[in-house]
C-alpha cells in the first residue's frame, strides 16, 4: 500500500512547480516583439522540443509506446488544452483580462464537480478553500464586469477544458499524460504557424520563445502531468491558482512595477486559501 499522505503531499508539490512556471509568462512575454500566431508557433514548437525531451529521457526509449498509451484519454487531453489555449488568447480580443482571469478562478469549482461525477471525492475544506481562492481572485480582478456573450464563452470553455483536462489526467493516472501534453503543442503550432510571420523574430524573441515554451510551458506541463495524478482534480485546480498571484509579483520584483492594493490583498487571500487546503489530510482515496 502505498503512503497516501507522502503521495498527496508530492502531488501538491509538483503542482505548485507547475503554477510557477506559467507565472513567468506575463514577465517573459511582454519582451517580444512579435505577433500573438508567432507567439503561439514560436512557443510551440519549443514547448515540443521539450515536453519531448523530457519523455525520451523517461521512456528509456519506448517513446512511441509511451504515445500509444495515452489512448482515447490521452486524444481527448490533446484537443481540450488545444482548446483551451485557443479559448484563451481569443477571450482576451472579447473580453477584460479581468473576466478572463475570473472565469479560470472557476476551473477549481468545474474540476471539483467533474470530478466528484467519477467518484473523486472531495473533502469539505477544499470546497472551503476553493470559495475563499473565488473570492480572492474576484478582489485582485474586480470581479466579474459585463463581457460580451462571446467573450463569456470562450472563457467559460476556456475553464471547462482545462478542468476536464485534470480529470481525465487524474483518471488515467495509471499512464503518463505528457506524450498527450507534447501533443497539444503540436495542435497549437499546427494552428498558429499559417498566421505567424517568423521573420519578425530577432534573436532576443527566439530567446524568449525558448525560454517560454521549454521552461515556462514545457516544465509546467511535466510537472502538471505528474502532480495531477497523485491528487483530486479540484486541488489540482485550486493550487493552479497561485500562477494568478504570482505572475504580477515577478513584475514587481524584477520590473518594478508595483500591484495596487486590490491585488496584494486579494492574492494574499489566494494564497491562504493555498495554505488552508494545503494543511489538509488527504481524502480515503486508493491511488
Amino acid at each position: 500500500m502505498p503512503d497516501l499522505a507522502a503521495q498527496h503531499r508530492r502531488g501538491r508539490l509538483y503542482v505548485a512547480l507547475a503554477a510557477i512556471a506559467w507565472s513567468t509568462a506575463g514577465l517573459l512575454q511582454r519582451e517580444l516583439t512579435v505577433d500573438v500566431a508567432t507567439q503561439l508557433a514560436g512557443r510551440a514548437i519549443f514547448a515540443v522540443v521539450g515536453v519531448g525531451g523530457y519523455i525520451a529521457v523517461t521512456q528509456h526509449g519506448r517513446v512511441l509506446q509511451a504515445f500509444r498509451a495515452i489512448g482515447r484519454g490521452g486524444i481527448a487531453i490533446v484537443a481540450l488544452l488545444a482548446i483551451s489555449s485557443a479559448s484563451f488568447f481569443v477571450a482576451l480580443n472579447y473580453t477584460s483580462v479581468a473576466n478572463v482571469l475570473f472565469m479560470q478562478a472557476l476551473a477549481p469549482i468545474i474540476a471539483a464537480v467533474l470530478g466528484t461525477m467519477i467518484g473523486d471525492h472531495v473533502a469539505r475544506r477544499t470546497w472551503i478553500a476553493m470559495a475563499v481562492a473565488l473570492a480572492g481572485v474576484s478582489l485582485m480582478v474586480g470581479g466579474p464586469g459585463r463581457p460580451s456573450a462571446l467573450g463569456l464563452t470562450l472563457s467559460l470553455v476556456m475553464s471547462v477544458s482545462f478542468a476536464a483536462t485534470l480529470v481525465i489526467t487524474r483518471h488515467r493516472r495509471d499512464v503518463s499524460m505528457a506524450p498527450a501534453m507534447c501533443l497539444s503543442q503540436v495542435a497549437v503550432f499546427v494552428l498558429a504557424v499559417p498566421f505567424a510571420r517568423p521573420a519578425q523574430a530577432g534573436t532576443l524573441d527566439v530567446t524568449l520563445f525558448a525560454t517560454l515554451g521549454i521552461a515556462q510551458i514545457g516544465l509546467g506541463f511535466i510537472f502538471l502531468t505528474i502532480g495531477a495524478r497523485l491528487i483530486p482534480a479540484g486541488e489540482v485546480a485550486l493550487i493552479t491558482l497561485l500562477e494568478i498571484v504570482l505572475g504580477p509579483l515577478w513584475v514587481w520584483l524584477f520590473l518594478a512595477e508595483g500591484p495596487g492594493a486590490a491585488t496584494l490583498t486579494g492574492g494574499a487571500i489566494v494564497l491562504g486559501a493555498v495554505l488552508l487546503q494545503a494543511r489538509g489530510e488527504p481524502p480515503e482515496t486508493v491511488l
